[in-house]
This record gives C-alpha cells, structure tokens and sequence, in this order.
C-alpha cells in the first residue's frame, strides 16, 4: 500500500467491464423509480420509501515492491472474474470459495471507472433529495485511502472518490439557488476531533428525538462555492488526519476520517413564477405556489485499516490506537450482521462510529461499500475475513426516502416583492390622477374667469352705451325745455288775463314734454331689462359650460376610483395570501401570549389534573402546530407556580422547552411561550444551572437573534436577567453568547425589553462586586469588555423608573471596583455617580454612589480636576 500513499496508483489502463455499464443503467433506472415515487406523491412531505440495498464492490490492489519479492514462489490467493462479477478466495492449491459481489475491480481498474461504478449513483441520488454513503472498509495497506481520498495533485486520473464526486456536485448545482456545505471530522481514540479546526477536540454527536436522525452541530461547516477552495480544505484536513509508520504501510492512518457533504437544492422545474401586473386577480390564488426544497446529504467513510498486531508490529502508544480501531471495526461488524440476520436489536450504540452511521446501515441511506483487498497470500485470513464482511453487508436493506419540502420563506420574499410594486403602482396611479384632477380644475376655472372676464366687458360696454344714449335724450330735453322758456317766457304767464290759444299752446307743449319723458323712462327700464337679461344668460352659459366641465370630471374621477378600487382588492387578495402562507411557513405574528385571569389559570390547572404533566409533555413533540401551541400554553401556566416548576423539571419539561427553542421550526408564538415559561424556572438556582448544563444560554442567544417580536424578546431577556444573577454562571453567560444576546436586544427599544435587559446587567454586575469583593475574579467588568458601559451611560437617567434603577444600580456596582474607572471617567459615568449620589429617589443607591465617589482615588481626582464637590 506505500505506492498508493506516495502516488504511484495502478496501472491506468481504462477497461471498461460489462458491469459498469449495468451499473450506471440500474443507477438510471434508479433514478427513473425516485422521481415516479415522488411525482405520485401528493405534496413535499410524502412518507413513500424506496427500497434499496447496500450494493458491494470488491477492488483488489497490485502488488507492491515488498510483496513482489517475498511472495515470488507463490501464488496470489485471490483470483478474479469481472465479466461474472465474481471472486475466488484460495484455500489452497486445489481448493477455493466463490463468492459473488455488485462489482468486481481488478488491479488494473482506473480511478474514473471505480468512482463511476461505485460511487457516482449515491451523488446522483444525494443531488435527487436522499443522503448517500461511500465507505470504504478492508485491512490496511489495501488501498483505502487512495480509492476515496486521492487528491491527485500531480496526476488528475488519480483523483479520489471524494475530489471527482465535489466536481459532479458542483457541475449540478446553481451558484444562484443552491447551497453545499461541508464538514470534515475523524474518530480517533474513540473521539470525535474536527480536521478542520483542530481545537475543536472533542465534538458530541445528538440525536434529534422525533426522528431519529444523528447529526454534529458543533463542528466547523463550510460553505463551499468551487472546487479550488474544497481541494483546499481537504489538504488541510488530510494535514490535521493522524498517520503512522508500521510495518504493513509506511504512513497508515490511525482514524476513521468522514466528509460529510450537506446540499440544498431548489427544484426549478416545480417553481410557479408570480403572475404579472396586468394578471387578472382571480387567477392569483392558483398561481402562487411554493417552489420545492431538496435537502441531501452525502457522507464518505475512509476506515482505518484492520490490523493484526503481530504483523503490523504496533507497540506503545501506536498499539493502542490499533485496538481502538479494532474495537470500532468490530462493533461495525457486529451491526451489518444484526441487520444482515434481521435482529430485533442493532447495537449501534457500542461505538461512536456506528453511531454516525445509523442511517447508513438500516437507515433511510443508499449506500455504497467498496472493500480492498491484496493479492498476498500471506494476508489470506485478512482478506477473507474483508470479504466476509462485504457479503453480510450485501444482505442488508435500507429504505430510501427522498427529503422534500416547500421553500414559504422564498415564496414570501416573492409576494412581498410583488405587493410593494402594487403598491408603488397604486401610489403612482394615484398621484397621477391627483394631478390629472387638480389640472383640470385649473383649467376649468381659467376658462370660466376667461368667460367671466369677456361677459364683464360686453355688460360694461353696454351698460356705457345706455347711459351714453340716456345722457343724450336729457341734453335735447333740457335744450327743448330752454328754448320753450325762451319763447313762451314773457307771453302772459305773467298776466293773468292772457288766455285762449296761447294758453292751449303751451299745454300741449307740456303734454308733449311729458310724453317724452315717459318714452325715456320705458327705454331706460327697458335697457336695465336687457342688461339684466343679458346678465342671466351669462351666467345661464357659464352654468351649462361648468355643469359640461364638471360631468367630464365627475366621469374621470368615477373611472379613476374604479381603477383604484381595483388595485386595492388585488392588494388585499395579495396580503391575505401572504398572511396564509407566512403562517403555513411557521412564521405567524401574534401578540404575546398572556394570562387571561383566575379563571384560566383553574383551567389550565384542572386540565393538568385530569390528563397528567407527562402527556402534557408529550404533545410539545407534536406534529400538529395547533397540539403544540396549547401544550405549550399549559406548561407555561404550570410553571407560574413555584409549586410546580420542580414536577415540571422532574418530568422532562425544562428539556423539552429547550428542544422547542433548539428544534426552530416552530412559529414566533411557541417560541415566546418556550421563553416565558424557561424565564419562570429560572427564578430557581437549581434550575440555573440545570439549564446551563443542557445548552440553555446558547439556545436563548441564538433566538435572540432571530426574534423580532418585542414581547418574544422580553421573554428572552427575562430568562438570561435572572441567570445573570447566579454567582457561578458569570463565565458561562459571557462565553455562550449570553451577555452579546441581552445587548443585542436594545435594539427593540420597546420599555418592557429595555427593563428586562437593564435588571440582567443590574444582576450581572451585582455578583461581579460580590465575587471582586471576595477575591475570586480579577481584571476589568466582563460587561465593560463586552461594550455595555456606553449603553448604561445612555439610559442611566431614563424616563422609565424602572430601568433607570436598574441603571443606576449596575453603575454603583461597577464603581466599586477601582479597575474599572478609568474606563467609566472616558465614558462619562462619573457625571452619572455625582447625578444619582445628589438625585436619586432611593436613599440606599444614592448613599452607596456617594461611597463609592468618595472611595475612589480616580474618582477623586477627577472630581478635584473638574472642581466638583460631592
């Protein structure tokens, strides 16, 4: 096996064998039977299964140089058949076993054609939605690590199984929609150890409860966008593999080391593109629908290599990592021979590498095993007991399940999208007909103050021709009146006895006078009556010309407000759609979930009398969100009672609220219910520490983040504040996440999460005193090095008594300790102190900032310089 650690391979000579091309028809065949399944299927989370058994190749490597001598004189004892995909394992000259196998690969198979055979259906599969395994399993210095890990530096037709099955992956995947994230890890010594973060040592494996499946959360994932940098990070995990010299093999690994590949796939062709603008609202609701999410995961098994002691000449320390491995191997014999023999017990738990393969073996994996031999028959007992190992593994059957699931968080985004530019489209038809309308009203009331203007004029210029003619008949009046006076003045007006024709004369001529003058009269009323006509018809005309004017307005703003209506009843088809699948999704937003009085609490307490806290628990596991949401509601009530809380720790309910916040694929609702009911049980010191010891403060931080609800992140703070207030928890809380999580809160501004987060800094750096106090912590406030001090400062005199106390209490505390103020002079704290030992309505906080202003020969001195007196 040395020339395959040092690159010299096989000989590369490409036969192509009638098997392989069996196998890649059964691999497309395959295929075909997957996607009938999951067409048939009635939505992503169909339980139908496909069965598929662990398929076996069997590869044989050249002699090497030793072998070449020392074996001169004798025959290989393994003799291969391809065309028959069989073997023959020699007892001895004339007596052999033949045993039957998927593949059969001689010395002289090239790389290419083993990834083809053995591996390349498991990567179409993973890419089709199932996990896949590729292990390989033999004694070492069979070839192992050359098969599945070869990088192929210098010559790329020796490239490995794990290089050329990322190439196929990354070929397959959209950059754009997909994602593939690795993690590379080995057991060695019976510990799992990150190759690619060697600090992180000692990795636990959890099993998800519901479903069995086993996963390593805490080790290093990478998201890998090209080949250069998965080849990269391969090199750094084969540096960080454990490799000894020994006698079979001049660098034999020590470990089993597992690449665990994670791919998510958005499936296009189920993808429903949104409807366009101009769409008819009715068609909306079939068109939305959800695109499909693949999730496969395909893991690759380097074993270390059985040995025998006596031959491998391990000693020391190097003979006990041969035993490890030994152990191991053995306990991955006994459980294909379990499931080979249908066992109604799988000892998967008797080692941590059975473990991680539960879903390999009996599990929802298709798998794949290629086992190495050598051709020595020196090692015949070796390579026998390596075959026999490869037909109990043929014998056993996995259930393939294809992992499918609609992607609402993608669909929501989309319809988002789509509302706002309704919205905006809304907004901008609405602009547009408030400037159509405000134009027209211009330009219908400079026409009628045109046509008022022009009526204006012509009344003007007849009502001057009027007084004009009107001025006329008075002057040849008053002239006709003087020249009578003139004529007739002097004719015996004077004299009475004047009389007979004179006087009758002169009473015509006043009669005549009097006519006139009537005459003047009816044409002057006459002339105001056509005035005034003429008035009433222009203002008739400009009447009829504003009513045209105004129905041709009314008609536009009657469409305009149609069309408006319209857009506004898509909209709201749009957001009731978006509210339904925002809560198919898992991401409902309610109100925080409250207490509704006495009467629901005796409620609540009769229902846990009459069904029992234990199945109270069970239905927190639920897959019914509705079941869930009111356990969970039940549990909360329950663990308001001091009462309570120990029975509910007792049975299992703390872990299983911590499950909740771990699990996150429940709605905001559940999650700030989990939170209250974790923050009751924490008020109990026991409790504390039981919830730090099962991950509780990394959980709360992690949901935090996420959390936007005000009244959810009052719950979380709530919980972490009174954590804060445990002396022993202080490194634990700033390690996890704990301390960033409560700071990263304000950010809600809300006053009920603001006063949860100034009491957990008040508990906080109360015990800090206590412990400085004692002796047991030196060095700066963790919460000054975690850059709280600004924000203390900020809102030490805040509206809210409530937090202003806290503020002021966590202040006091932090002055205490001489170490820390300098820092709290640069932030300006000191100005807070000499406020709150003046202002403060407690007596007992307004004393002890006093004390500790006059205590401090920093503070002091920097009172002396500022000329403050206190």
């Amino acid at each position: 096996m040395a020339s395959y650690r040092n690159g010299k391979g096989p000989v590369k000579v490409d036969r192509t064998q009638p098997g392989a091309t069996a196998n890649l028809r059964a691999s497309s065949s395959f295929k075909s039977r997957t996607s009938n399944v999951r067409r048939a299927s009635s939505g992503a989370n169909s339980d139908d299964h496909v069965s598929g058994r662990v398929r076996v190749a069997v590869r044989l490597r050249p002699q090497n140089a030793e072998e070449l001598v020392a074996d001169a004189d004798f025959a290989d004892c393994v003799e291969l058949q391809p065309e028959l995909k069989r073997l023959k394992l020699r007892k001895n000259s004339w007596d052999s076993d033949t045993y039957e196998f998927d593949e059969v690969l001689t010395e002289f198979a090239s790389q290419k054609r083993v990834y083809e055979v053995v591996a390349k259906p498991v990567v179409e599969s993973v890419l089709d939605g199932y996990n896949g395994t590729v292990m390989a399993y033999g004694q070492t210095g069979t070839g192992k690590t050359f098969t599945l890990g070869r990088l192929g530096d210098e010559d790329t037709s020796a490239r490995g199984i794990m290089v050329r099955a990322m190439e196929d992956i990354l070929a397959n995947i959209s950059q754009g929609s997909d994602s593939v994230i690795i993690s590379y890890l080995q057991i060695y010594m019976e510990t799992i150890q990150d190759l690619l973060n060697p600090e992180n040592d000692n990795i636990s494996i959890v099993e998800d409860p519901r479903t069995g499946d086993v996963s390593v959360p805490s080790a290093t994932m990478v998201d890998i966008r090209n080949h250069k940098d998965f080849m990269e990070l391969l090199r750094l995990g084969e540096a960080h593999r454990v490799a000894t010299n020994t006698k079979l093999n001049t660098e034999s690994s020590r470990s089993h080391a597992i690449l665990m590949v994670h791919i998510k796939r958005s499936v296009a062709e189920m993808e429903s593109d949104i409807t366009s603008e101009n769409d008819h609202s009715s068609h909306m609701g079939n068109t939305f629908k959800p695109p499909i999410i693949r999730k496969g995961k395909l893991v690759v098994v380097d074993l270390a290599g059985s040995e025998r002691i006596h031959k491998s000449g391990s000693e020391g320390h190097t003979l006990e990592e041969a035993k490890s491995i030994n152990l191991s191997l053995s306990a991955l014999g006994k459980c294909i021979n379990a499931l080979a023999e249908n066992s109604t017990h799988v000892p998967v738990r008797d080692s941590k590498l059975t473990r991680l393969l539960k879903d390999s073996f009996g599990g929802t994996a298709r798998t794949s095993l290629i086992i190495t031999i050598g051709p020595s028959p020196r090692h015949r007992a070796e390579t026998a007991s390596t075959i026999l190992f490869g037909q109990r593994a043929m014998k056993v059957e996995n259930m393939l399940k294809i992992k499918e699931e609609f992607d609402y968080r993608s669909l929501c985004r989309r319809l988002e999208i789509q509302i706002d530019k309704l919205i905006a489209e809304n907004e901008r038809q609405q602009k547009a007909f408030e400037d159509e309308i405000e134009r027209t009203t211009m330009e219908a009331h400079k026409r009628i103050s045109e046509a008022e203007m022009n009526y204006s004029d012509a009344l003007e210029r007849e009502k001057m021709k009027c007084q004009m003619d009107y001025m006329e008949s008075i002057k040849k009046l008053e002239e006709k009146w003087m020249s009578n006076q003139s004529k007739y003045g002097n004719s015996g007006f004077t004299n009475g006895s004047r009389g007979g024709k004179g006087d009758n004369h002169v009473y015509e001529d006043v009669t005549e006078l009097q006519k006139m003058l009537q005459k003047e009269i009816t044409l002057r009323k006459e002339a105001e009556e056509e005035i005034h006509n003429l008035r009433n018809s222009q203002l008739l005309w400009t009447e009829a010309g504003a009513n045209a004017d105004v129905v041709k307005l009314k008609k536009l703003l009657d469409d305009e407000t149609h069309h408006k209506q319209k857009l506004e009843e898509e909209v709201q088809l749009l957001q009731s759609r978006l509210s339904q699948l925002t809560f198919e999704s898992g991401q409902p937003r309610y109100t925080q979930y409250e207490d509704q009085g006495n009467g629901e609490t005796s409620s609540i307490a009769n229902i846990h009398e009459q069904v029992g806290l234990q199945k109270i628990l069970s239905l927190l596991e639920s897959e019914d969100p509705n079941v869930r949401l009111h356990a969970v509601k039940v549990v909360a009530n329950l663990a308001a009672e001091d009462t309570n809380q120990e029975r509910i720790v007792e049975a299992g309910g703390l872990t299983s609220l911590l499950e909740l916040l771990r699990s996150r694929s429940f709605d905001e609702t559940i999650c700030r219910i989990a939170a209250g009911a974790i923050a009751n049980l924490a008020m109990n010191e026991t409790n504390q520490e039981l919830i730090v010891v099962q991950g509780g403060i990394s959980l709360l931080a992690m949901t935090a983040v996420d959390a936007e609800d005000p009244q959810t992140l009052r719950m979380i703070a709530g919980a972490i504040a009174n954590l804060c207030g445990n002396d022993k928890l202080q490194t634990r809380l700033r390690s996890e996440g704990g301390i960033k999580a409560l700071l990263g809160m304000v950010r809600s501004r809300h006053p009920d999460v603001l006063s949860q987060v100034a009491r957990g800094i008040a508990n906080f750096a109360k015990c800090e005193s206590r412990a400085s106090s004692k002796g047991t912590k030196k060095g700066r406030s963790l919460l000054i090095e975690d850059g709280a001090l600004p924000w203390i400062v900020q809102n030490a005199n805040n509206e809210a008594s409530i937090i202003r106390r806290h503020i002021e209490l966590a202040l006091c505390h932090l002055a205490q300790h001489e170490i820390n103020a300098r820092d709290m002079v640069s932030e300006g704290a000191i100005w807070e102190l000499v406020r709150i030992s003046r202002d403060c309505s407690r007596d007992d906080i307004r004393s002890l900032a006093h004390r500790t202003l006059t205590s401090s020969q920093i503070f002091l001195s920097e009172l002396r310089r500022l000329r403050v007196e206190i």
